[in-house]
């Protein structure tokens, strides 16, 4: 029985290490893919696409956006910056505080049929929103085939 405890614990805790590798977050183990190790946080994100854009929304609120790096290298895209901490003074102390603070990075990896010189981002009301062009593809019209 014992022995059944600890495979549930590794399939645990590999069906998390699978989560993050695929969604890009928590801490990576890896380095050698230019990721940092000393984040504290990594922030919310939706990902969606239409027919022209594969879309990113991250929430950064609090986060100025000359504090924030977007790169794009290799089919990843790394969005790293900083959320500074408000400093306590004279008018008012800190009773609690949940929000996270200091550095951030998330990962992405993006669908290769993009234009790479086409990603654009903005910056409004504390959202992060990251447009990914979608590559002209040729597409193809269904057609009926008539069976003879």
């Amino acid at each position: 029985m014992l022995r059944d405890f600890e495979n549930f614990d590794r399939l645990f805790d590999s069906f998390f290490e699978d989560f993050e590798d695929v969604f890009g977050s928590g801490r990576e183990k890896n380095s050698r893919r230019g990721i940092p190790q000393n984040y504290s946080w990594s922030p919310l994100a939706d990902i969606y696409e239409d027919n022209d854009y594969f879309k990113l929304k991250l929430d950064l609120p609090g986060v100025e956006k000359e504090d924030v790096t977007i790169k794009y290298s290799d089919g990843y895209l790394f969005v790293e910056g900083e959320r500074k901490p408000e400093r306590e003074s004279e008018n008012f102390k800190y009773h609690k505080i949940e929000r996270q603070y200091g550095r951030f990075f998330r990962r992405f990896e993006v669908p290769r049929e993009i234009k790479e010189e086409g990603i654009s981002a903005e910056f409004h009301n504390g959202q992060l929103t990251i447009l990914l062009p979608k590559e002209n593809l040729r597409k193809t019209e269904v057609k009926n085939i008539v069976v003879k």
